[in-house]
């Protein structure tokens, strides 16, 4: 990988394992606009990122090497060797095999915690589409302009204070419906000191689970997504109905409680359950596998 800095531009070079559609549009973010194929506008951490692939080359357009380095390098998570995740991932795995192969560019993006907290509330019983769009509408409500492309006024997705001061009423004006109390509810409890988003960070994986179970609304499933796409914990397997049901067709060939599909992700896949709950649910959900 070779990144160079030209015209105001960063442009990363032979980069092997990395697709931008794949890591967008595995269902782990939902501020991106697809302005055309391996082309992308991101909103993230109050800025606005054009990134644009082709082939093994990625260009972040009008960004300087310090904000790269600052930023978007670990967001896209490119520090990481996803050739050895996947080759450790097949050893003792070859059921995972054509799930790696047919979504090989996945990278498990470093979100924001807060911002990540809030969408995957957002997120329950709704499709990716209305999930962007509510979070479109919150942002526009209650987020601060950061700037425009092509004529398109971006906002900051909202900070603790600024939807702590929301009502119940104005949260579900921006089609949050029945989860504007747990919205209010996170945003108090962050405010008040309750729950401490920095300390959620160093404390371990099952301290901060049930730290963020505390919160209305936010049961095991949502506390794994925060933990994996917004703490970088790839220990966690978050599991929903889909990864349940691909799980137990392709490994377990019965239907079982969830506890025994986090017990069997833990024992087969270990540090990388994460990784390999990306690439089971993106191929399993597209494939309609279990469906």
């Amino acid at each position: 990988m070779k990144i160079v800095e030209e015209n105001n531009n960063v442009i990363i070079k032979d980069l092997e394992h990395f697709n931008i559609m794949q890591t967008l549009e595995c269902g782990q973010c939902f501020r991106f606009y697809k302005i055309e194929d391996l082309d992308y506008l991101i909103i993230a951490f109050g800025r606005i990122l054009r990134i644009q692939q082709e082939d093994n080359q990625i260009t972040l357009y009008n960004t300087t090497m310090n904000e790269f380095n600052k930023i978007w390098r670990e967001y896209l998570d490119l520090n990481n060797d996803y050739e050895c995740i996947k080759e450790t991932l097949l050893k003792n795995n070859q059921d995972l095999h054509q799930a790696i192969k047919s979504k090989w560019g996945i990278h498990i993006l470093k979100q924001d915690t807060w911002e990540t907290l809030i969408s995957f509330i957002i997120s329950q019983n709704k499709h990716i589409t209305h999930i962007k769009k509510v979070i479109e509408i919150i942002s526009l409500a209650y987020g601060d302009k950061i700037g425009s492309y092509n004529g398109i006024d971006y906002y900051s997705f909202p900070t603790p204070e600024q939807l702590a001061i929301a009502t119940d009423e104005g949260l579900r004006a921006c089609k949050t419906g029945f989860r504007a109390p747990y919205i209010l509810d996170a945003s108090q409890k962050v405010v008040k000191g309750e729950i401490d988003i920095q300390q959620i960070k160093k404390i371990t994986t099952d301290e901060a689970r049930k730290k963020l179970i505390s919160i209305k609304g936010v049961g095991n499933k949502i506390a794994d997504c925060v933990l994996l796409y917004g703490l970088g914990r790839t220990e966690t397997f978050p599991t929903d109905v889909w990864i349940k049901r691909i799980v137990e067709n392709m490994y377990l060939k019965q239907e079982s409680k969830l506890e025994a599909i986090q017990e069997f992700a833990a024992k087969q896949f270990g540090d990388y359950a994460g990784y390999a709950q990306q690439y089971l649910f993106y191929y399993g959900r597209e494939n309609r596998i279990g469906k």
